[in-house]
């Protein structure tokens, strides 16, 4: 009666552990850090002109394809955005600014919250026209590319398994054009959108 009763008690021991595991696989899945993809509405507030703070808004998309590597905290990342502004200064100069940047991401683990944040560095090129490079500033001989950095991070929403919602991403943009002054740029880069998971 003993033998018996050990041995159903073992099963049940043993059946327990096994329906835990088999419960856990998809959880853990769950946490894996996949590839993805952002689609952003992208604002910058720029100084381009030179001589102090001639401020100025742009507005335009950005995409950004995200890599895991290493651990789910860490990924490769590329990032292309191209921002406008039709009415620049008082003469309504426009200008159209593109960056391809790439670099590393961190994101934090915060366990089961759907809050995800990140932060990120990441270089590449930048490139201008418009009339503000062409007409109004003729110092600008590197328009067609010149060096660009991000830093900064941003705060994802997991909404379901395939998507997310990225509530905000502020990163700090440098640009070097030359402007016959000090040929640096800085900007202040703030975007939004939708995160595919595949």
């Amino acid at each position: 009666m003993r033998i018996r009763i050990r041995v159903i008690f073992s099963l049940l021991l043993a059946m327990t552990a096994a329906s835990r595991s088999v419960a856990q696989q998809p959880a853990h899945a769950e946490k894996q850090s996949r590839p993805e993809l952002a689609l952003d509405y992208t604002y910058l507030r720029s100084n381009a002109p030179p001589g102090g703070c001639v401020c100025f808004n742009l507005n335009g998309g950005s995409a950004t394809f995200a890599w895991p590597v290493l651990s789910n905290h860490f990924a490769l990342v590329g990032d292309v955005s191209v921002a406008h502004s039709g009415s620049i200064t008082s003469n309504g100069y426009d200008l159209t600014l593109s960056t391809f940047t790439a670099g590393t991401r961190y994101r934090a683990g915060l366990g089961h919250s759907p809050i995800k944040p990140f932060g990120q560095i990441l270089v590449g090129v930048a490139h201008s026209s418009g009339s503000l490079v062409s007409g109004q500033n003729p110092a600008v001989t590197n328009a067609g590319a010149a060096f660009a950095a991000t830093a900064g991070g941003g705060l994802d929403l997991r909404a379901t398994h395939h998507l997310s919602l990225r509530l905000i991403e502020a990163d700090y943009l440098v640009t070097t054009f030359n402007n016959g002054v000090n040929d640096h740029q800085n900007n202040l880069r703030l975007s939004s959108g939708v995160v595919f998971h595949f």
